[in-house]
């Protein structure tokens, strides 16, 4: 390995841009946001060091034996996260070893653009994600006390029509456009076209910008010449597991795409993840999900993220079994989103994994999800998901250890349903019992709109309702009425508005109900929606028993009666459900 000639910033993007400087398959993704991409700008124009880069040769005659991938340019969180493959010609190239994360926010900034989700916007709304180019201000400098980051220079991702603002100190100069400059005097012509020739700040910025790109060789890196893969991922290993660059489960997904020989193991894994995603509502599933599912599904006799974890012959049963792990991970999350679940909702990402191990190994396909011979066995799935989901601090740490307890339990009697009773003794022998003592039920009976337990608690409770179609958790006294001045109006005394408005989001004031029901709602107090809903007192009556309604009143001068009724009858309900002994007299019901 051996110390080249430093090059230009210009010189190593034309080679991207030329498919010369590459990504080898067991580099990870992009993962830079906005601000680090900015004060790696920053630090160029001030002249910082941005570290020294790691380069791969590679020989002609051994390009074909690996999968290649391109730098990102345009990145879009949704769209567009996932490097491009290359078919790279019979020709030599350079692959980066170290160094990605700066040579992609370079591209970025001098080539490209960033479209990163807004906050308070939903994630399936194309208007969520504004595409953005870096821009530097030429009027002003940035005050160091006042920015996280210390940043020198106002640099900052804009879309073109707010780079448009101009005053006394703003006027914004896109990066990318330093890139296609030829030679000093562009940056003249370009002043003059922003009518700032003449002015000292942004001429000294601008020749400062250029001589960054195209003449200061800041790109300094070691080349390292080996064509042994073992050695070459050795080093990889040794240089990106050093500090904070790379996670291990990012370094395991290396080595299972330079090991991996009948499928590319960067594509299948992020394809696999994209896709289970995309279920139901949608979900946030990781790619360390997915791994670590493999490694229990493939059965390897540990499910821990250790380098030695991943040798030759782990990688290899991965591999082959990698099509029903797969298959099972689908069918896995489908049941999730029939049970109502989504990334909105979902507590533990890692109760998918042994519900994929128990479908893997029964043979079980998409079929089990409607086949109405499964139908005990997926309300037996179904219990102990929400069960486990309520109970604080199942699927936190020792998951590993768990993981492996839960399996020996689905390897058992395949002659027999879903093994929940099984399963969960084997969790109490480790320390995380699925029962519940009397302060875990008033804590779960105090549960609020929003919290995470609170889906799977009310799934647990009323459990008559079909999750499989759209459903709301709707508040029973709709959420419109509870202002201070609606409250008055409806005669509701001063001294209980407080506690009218605290009493709004508790699970006493919540039910499941399908959308179309809750559309039809609307705004409606509970009584004229009752009488609406259902056309006779018989109907309304059953329907009150299966939601614990009891007596709903007709003003909204009586909620705080009809929530202190209802949460009494979930508090006695969840000590049916969840086995709570019986209370001492000391706590509230």
């Amino acid at each position: 390995m051996a110390y080249q000639t430093p090059m230009t910033i210009k010189t190593a993007l034309a080679k991207i841009q030329r498919q010369e400087l590459v990504l080898p398959a067991i580099q990870r993704e992009f993962v830079w946001r906005e601000g680090q991409i900015r004060s790696l700008f920053d630090s160029l124009l001030r002249g910082y060091p941005i570290g020294s880069f790691l380069f791969w040769h590679i020989d002609a005659n051994r390009v074909s034996e690996y999968a290649w991938y391109g730098f990102l340019k345009d990145y879009h969180q949704r769209n567009l996260r996932h490097c491009p493959r290359l078919d790279i010609p019979a020709t030599s190239v350079t692959a980066t070893l170290d160094g990605q994360q700066r040579l992609t926010s370079l591209n970025i900034g001098l080539r490209g653009s960033f479209a990163e989700k807004e906050p308070r916007k939903r994630w399936d709304n194309p208007e969520a994600f504004p595409k953005k180019s870096l821009y530097l201000n030429l009027l002003a400098e940035l005050d160091q006390e006042d920015n996280e980051q210390g940043m020198h220079y106002d640099l900052r991702f804009l879309t073109d029509e707010a780079a448009k603002a101009r005053d006394a100190t703003q006027h914004w100069f896109k990066v990318a456009r330093a890139y296609d400059f030829t030679d000093p005097f562009d940056v003249m012509t370009t002043l003059q076209e922003m009518e700032l020739a003449g002015q000292k700040r942004p001429l000294n910025l601008m020749q400062k910008l250029y001589r960054v790109v195209h003449e200061m060789p800041v790109i300094a890196y070691f080349e390292e010449q080996e064509q042994n893969l073992d050695k070459v991922l050795a080093i990889f290993i040794r240089v990106n597991s050093g500090g904070s660059p790379l996670s291990y489960s990012d370094l395991l997904l290396s080595i299972a795409t330079a090991q991996w020989r009948e499928r590319d193991a960067r594509v299948s894994i992020y394809s696999l993840v994209d896709e289970l995603n995309a279920v139901g509502a949608g979900f946030q599933l990781s790619k360390d999900l997915v791994l670590k599912a493999g490694l229990m599904l493939a059965d390897l006799p540990s499910v821990a993220f250790r380098v030695t974890n991943f040798k030759s012959e782990n990688m290899k049963a991965l591999d082959d079994h990698w099509d029903t792990i797969g298959s099972a991970l689908r069918v896995a999350v489908r049941l999730l989103a029939d049970f109502g679940f989504s990334a909105m909702n979902l507590s533990a990402d890692s109760i998918v994994i042994p519900i994929a191990y128990y479908l893997q190994s029964r043979g079980l396909d998409d079929s089990y999800r409607t086949a109405p011979r499964h139908r005990t066995d997926r309300e037996a799935m179904r219990l102990w998901v929400c069960r486990s989901l309520v109970k604080s601090g199942v699927w936190g740490s020792g998951l590993d250890t768990l993981l492996l307890a839960l399996r020996e339990v689905l390897r058992g009697d395949k002659s027999v349903g879903f093994p929940a009773a099984a399963l969960s003794t084997a969790m109490a022998q480790r320390g995380k019992a699925l029962s519940f003592t009397e302060e875990e039920i008033q804590a779960l009976a105090d549960s609020q709109y929003g919290e995470r337990r609170t889906f799977p608690l009310l799934s647990l409770l009323y459990s008559h309702v079909d999750t499989r179609n759209l459903f709301h958790v709707d508040h029973i006294f709709p959420r419109s009425h509870f202002t201070a001045a609606r409250l008055r109006k409806a005669s509701v005394p001063e001294d209980k508005i407080q506690v009218f408005l605290d009493e709004c989001n508790a699970l006493s004031n919540l039910q499941l109900l399908d959308g179309s029901s809750n559309v039809s709602k609307n705004d409606s107090l509970p009584a004229a929606w009752l009488r609406t809903a259902f056309s006779s007192d018989a109907a309304r009556q059953e329907y009150r028993d299966r939601n614990d309604l009891g007596d709903v009143p007709d003003t909204l001068a009586g909620f705080d009666g009809f929530t202190a009724a209802r949460r009494a009858a979930i508090v006695g309900r969840l000590r049916t459900l969840l086995g709570a002994s019986t209370p001492s007299s000391d706590h509230h019901t």
